[in-house]
């Protein structure tokens, strides 16, 4: 039986308009709810659960097959990438209290005076506790770096937003699996834990990043790709501490009492 989708006006003679990809239309009622419970919660975990197993085992390949059009059961990047930032930062400000240590470790460093430097502590706990999302957030800027690195080799600026996308995905589920246990085994030790922090992220991103460009582009020589990533890395930096080094001069200026230490 045909029917006339109620959003386009155009014909529907499967279950959804080939037009505008509305579904047919059926009146809302107990059996209607359950079949979209159902679809939810199969389609859902499907390409969720599906996307975390491939980019966990190959990002790179992952990334490839999204970008060349094989996308039906592959959960969004950036929408991916957002869910395991959230649990991310939650892991880290609620389970592992990345503040908290935080602010031991700014104690240890200044001695034990009951208030010290508050605007510095303020800064590194918001890095540490949320340093997936923040990470996120630089994805647009880190991709125009990324796309004029790699510009020769084809894709454009879009695409290399997903592919650093893809890129933190795999990072935020390492630190997940691997880096927040470990974390959480050594939150009575401040000044292990933010070493440990600092180093887990300088040293694995790299790797990651050579990684994922092998796997992506495996017609190019490992040997270009790492002088490519480190290229990229050079600059990303640079451009992260004028960023850090901006805010700094901006709350100084706006709140110049949050830097100095009171007695």
């Amino acid at each position: 039986m045909e029917n006339n989708c109620l959003n386009c006006s155009r014909p529907i003679t499967e279950n959804f308009c080939s037009n505008c990809g509305q579904k047919k239309y059926k009146r809302i009622d107990r059996k209607y709810l359950i079949d979209e419970v159902q679809y939810l919660a199969v389609h859902t975990n499907k390409g969720f659960f599906y996307s975390l197993k491939n980019v966990a085992r190959n990002p790179g390949k992952t990334a490839k097959k999204f970008i060349d059009g094989d996308r039906v059961n592959h959960y969004k990047p950036i929408l991916l990438a957002f869910v395991l930032s959230g649990i991310s930062a939650f892991l880290s400000f609620k389970v592992i209290k990345s503040d908290v240590i935080m602010e031991n470790y700014m104690q240890q460093i200044y001695g034990q005076q009951k208030l010290t430097m508050p605007g510095m502590h303020d800064a590194m706990s918001l890095l540490s506790s949320y340093s997936s999302i923040i990470m996120l957030l630089l994805i647009p800027l880190a991709s125009i770096v990324t796309a004029l690195v790699f510009k020769k080799w084809g894709e454009n600026y879009y695409e290399h937003v997903i592919m650093n996308t893809y890129t933190l995905i795999y990072y935020t589920i390492l630190s997940i699996v691997v880096f927040f246990p470990i974390l959480y085994l050594l939150k009575n030790t401040p000044a292990i834990f933010v070493t440990f922090m600092t180093l887990s992220t300088f040293i694995a991103y790299p790797f990651i990043m050579v990684w994922f460009y092998k796997e992506y582009y495996t017609q190019k020589s490992i040997g270009d790709i790492i002088i490519k990533v480190l290229l990229a890395l050079a600059i990303g930096f640079v451009i992260y501490i004028m960023i850090i080094f901006g805010i700094a001069i901006w709350m100084v200026m706006n709140n110049p009492e949050m830097f100095i230490p009171k007695k």
